[in-house]
């Protein structure tokens, strides 16, 4: 993630001591929003009770299940950041007016007045940072463990890093959506599209170490890579789709789109 600014800097801690959770907490949630184009964020912060999925319109997965002062303060952080990110388009590269407008309309009241920088503003290309120069600046950013990713929305180019060997890839026609580490998968970087979840690893690769190109070994594995979730996780949430959509607060596509993915992790 670039560097904060000083407005920045202040919204984080604002949101910090209002909701209760700590600073990094926060951004580690702000990122994992901008991962989402300010419309969901798969999350994993202690502080959020382990891994979940947060969607705006109301519906949100935690692990403490019935912790259900948890899940409003998640939500409400989460309401908070999206407005934020929807008045910074930058930071989600690809997403709709539409959902950047929706994003507005659902900040608080309480939260920071009026459109911020969350951002000191990028001076130029990428020299010094640990992706291949001519990629120039990522989009969205992040790591966990000994893997580093940075994702490249223009070019549709994710780059990972893994024991200080960087690998770019071709995205191909997957929509991101947002990128996880799965300790099932080994620790390997995964990510979230039209066909559900993904292993960056099953992808064409692009360059390794800055190289030439090559061609990919083997065609990109589909939704066969999807990682399983126990059946009554999904089924549960599946009936929370269902309700949210008969009462309006999810559309049509948007349950269709929802529940195609949560049926592919069966």
């Amino acid at each position: 993630m670039r560097q904060l600014s000083p407005t920045g800097k202040q919204a984080i801690n604002d949101l910090a001591q209002r909701y209760g959770f700590s600073s990094d907490a926060v951004l580690s949630m702000l990122q994992s929003v901008i991962n989402g184009h300010g419309s969901m964020a798969q999350f994993s912060h202690p502080e959020f009770g382990g891994s979940g999925q947060w969607m705006r319109g109301g519906m949100i997965m935690v692990s403490d299940m019935f912790n259900n002062l948890l899940k409003g303060r998640i939500d409400a952080l989460c309401r908070e950041l999206s407005g934020l990110v929807a008045k910074q388009p930058d930071l989600i590269a690809g997403g709709s007016s539409q959902s950047q407008s929706q994003g507005s309309q659902q900040q608080g009241g309480s939260g920071p007045a009026g459109p911020v920088s969350l951002f000191v503003p990028p001076t130029g290309g990428g020299p010094g940072n640990w992706w291949p120069e001519d990629l120039g600046w990522a989009s969205s950013t992040g790591a966990q463990n000994d893997v580093r990713y940075a994702y490249f929305a223009k070019d549709r180019r994710p780059a990972m890093e893994i024991g200080g060997t960087v690998t770019v890839y071709d995205t191909l026609d997957h929509q991101i959506g947002s990128f996880s580490q799965q300790q099932s998968h080994g620790g390997s970087l995964c990510f979230s599209s039209q066909y559900g979840l993904v292993d960056v690893a099953t992808l064409p690769v692009v360059s390794a170490k800055g190289g030439a190109r090559s061609a990919p070994a083997s065609p990109p594995a589909q939704p066969s890579s999807v990682a399983a979730q126990p059946a009554s996780d999904i089924f549960t949430a599946l009936e929370k789709l269902a309700e949210l959509h008969n009462k309006g607060i999810l559309s049509a596509e948007e349950f269709a789109s929802k529940k195609a993915e949560l049926l592919g992790r069966l």
